[in-house]
């Protein structure tokens, strides 16, 4: 027997609340570490765990691989994503190419109060950072890099660039940056988003540009190198010899695929 209007909607808008919250709180695991790189993640029994129903959690699994933080091959199943080193220099990539424009953009455009509201900001973020050791409580480092997140945004947000705002979200390269950085432990000199708001507040362009490329490739050798050393070769599809995008091969099953698929292409380019 088919469910009244009313309650068919208010299912769906309980479905979709827990489905909601059941993103967030396996997302703030994976960006803490407490289910790191490669783990493999079990609908049911993340759905034992957190209380709820086979739905929300299968629903939440899918807009985590859509935010590549979560990855599934047929036969392997699902697990937190394990980059790949090329993997990790291309999200730098396009983070360089977006947050520089935005530098730019900010230096430019950004009014006297936007200034003085980011290096206050700067300072907030330099000094709640430096706070974060190994001890920390977890939820201690997710306040931190949120604002810090929160402060890079903000950047954006005063370059009067939507577009760009939506570009930055939709690829979610401040989120996987965060991941590589809690992963690798990343160290950040003293005053190191102080000394980056000095430069985009001169209003020179080309000032901003290069600060802000300085700040985004800073320990990008170190987090490749980390995270290559934590997943080892036997478990990962990190390594690589350079930045150049030299990388060691894949574990035996994920060669074959790609090893099957240049042999295709080549085919196809012959005939």
């Amino acid at each position: 027997m088919l469910l009244p209007g009313n309650n068919h909607q208010k299912r769906n808008e309980l479905n979709n609340n827990l489905s909601q919250k059941a993103y967030y709180l396996i997302r703030e695991r994976i960006l803490l570490g407490k289910i790191p790189l490669g783990a493999p993640l079990s609908r049911r029994g993340l759905a034992r765990e957190l209380g709820m129903s086979f739905l929300p959690i299968s629903q939440a699994i899918e807009r985590l691989e859509y935010e590549e933080l979560v990855e599934s091959r047929p036969r392997v199943g699902t697990r937190v994503t394990m980059p790949t080193t090329q993997d990790i220099r291309e999200h730098y990539i396009l983070r360089e190419a977006l947050e520089c424009q935005a530098a730019r953009l900010f230096a430019e455009k950004a009014s006297s109060e936007e200034r003085l509201e980011l290096q206050k900001m700067a300072r907030r973020v330099d000094k709640m950072l430096s706070q974060c050791g190994e001890n920390t409580h977890a939820e201690t480092i997710l306040r931190t890099q949120t604002y810090h997140m929160s402060f890079h945004m903000r950047i954006v947000e005063c370059t009067g660039s939507v577009a760009l705002s939506k570009a930055i979200e939709k690829t979610h390269v401040l989120t996987l940056n965060w991941l590589y950085d809690i992963n690798a432990k990343l160290r950040l000199p003293g005053k190191w988003h102080g000394e980056l708001m000095e430069a985009l507040v001169r209003r020179d362009p080309e000032v901003a540009e290069r600060a802000m490329r300085r700040h985004i490739n800073f320990g990008l050798r170190e987090i490749q190198e980390t995270l290559a050393q934590q997943l080892g070769p036997g478990s990962s599809r990190l390594g690589g010899p350079s930045l150049e995008g030299r990388l060691k091969a894949a574990p035996q099953g994920w060669r074959k695929k790609s090893v099957r698929r240049s042999a295709l292409t080549s085919k196809k380019k012959a005939g």
